[in-house]
């Protein structure tokens, strides 16, 4: 059966209706699409017009997929100031998805299928990162890393590497403890190489060694695969009951209106969506 595949046009104002518009002119194939959401809006509009614009796109998506009616959803980008003061009260869509389909454990990845960087915190305040990087969190994140490594991509013995919080992986305590004390102790309990280096585990990753990288905080695996792929990656929610993806950028305000905004990102998430919604279980 052909996946059918919900693609959410995001804020009115930015580039994803039409990026949305351009896939659909050339849709990759394998899939049947609806598109939730309307065209574009003037950039003027009020932010939270914008916000609940999306949060209705949204919502109407995950009610499909929870109801089996799509197999797949696809969001465009989102400012979350719009989405706060529409009332959307989350960091981003990962969190705000788990509270809309029930579920407690999920995580992001960023991946071009070369390099798969899953996030072990997302947004939060750099200061904030290391009391909130805990042993329990890296080895959940790791779990639900792995089961969607076999259950999605059909690789039976993922290889995880846990990627080092301090310089050098703390240099044995010299640049800080989290690294010997929290890391260390969750790779070996998910039976994953590290903690190693932020400035040589990406490039190990690229080279094949690793199915997928922890990364502890946002920037430092955001950079990561921007660096290696941008406009070609796609961001997964992991831990939902039905498949999500996003194109690796925002609502690019700048551009939006002028059409020349590439939907290359667009089209990696919409081939992954189809890919991994052929696959579901």
């Amino acid at each position: 059966m052909r996946p059918r595949v919900a693609l959410t046009v995001g804020d009115p104002r930015g580039i994803g209706p039409e990026i949305v518009a351009k896939l659909l002119a050339d849709p990759p194939a394998g899939a049947e699409y609806v598109v939730i959401g309307e065209g574009t809006t003037p950039r003027s509009a009020l932010p939270n017009d914008a916000g609940l614009a999306v949060k209705s796109q949204v919502e109407t998506a995950v009610r499909m997929a929870l109801a089996g009616e799509v197999h797949a959803i696809v969001t465009g980008p989102a400012e979350k100031h719009a989405l706060h003061v529409a009332g959307v009260r989350y960091p981003g869509h990962t969190e705000w998805l788990a509270a809309l389909a029930g579920v407690t454990d999920v995580a992001m990845m960023l991946t071009d299928e070369r390099l798969r960087v899953v996030l072990v915190t997302t947004h939060l305040p750099l200061r904030d990162v290391p009391t909130a990087v805990t042993e329990e969190r890296v080895r959940r994140v790791g779990g639900i890393t792995r089961d969607a490594l076999r259950a999605w991509w059909g690789i039976a013995e993922p290889r995880l590497a846990v990627c080092a919080l301090n310089p050098h992986a703390g240099e044995q305590g010299l640049f800080g403890s989290e690294d010997q004390d929290v890391l260390a102790p969750a790779a070996r309990a998910l039976g994953a190489a590290g903690p190693l280096p932020a400035d040589t585990v990406f490039v190990r990753a690229l080279r094949g060694e690793f199915d997928a990288v922890l990364a502890p905080y946002h920037d430092v695996g955001m950079t990561a695969i921007k660096v290696a792929a941008f406009g070609r990656a796609a961001n997964v929610t992991l831990g939902l009951p039905f498949v999500r993806t996003a194109p690796d950028h925002g609502t690019a305000f700048d551009i939006a209106g002028r059409g020349i905004a590439d939907p290359g990102s667009l089209r990696a998430a919409v081939e992954l969506a189809v890919k991994l919604a052929g696959r579901r279980p």
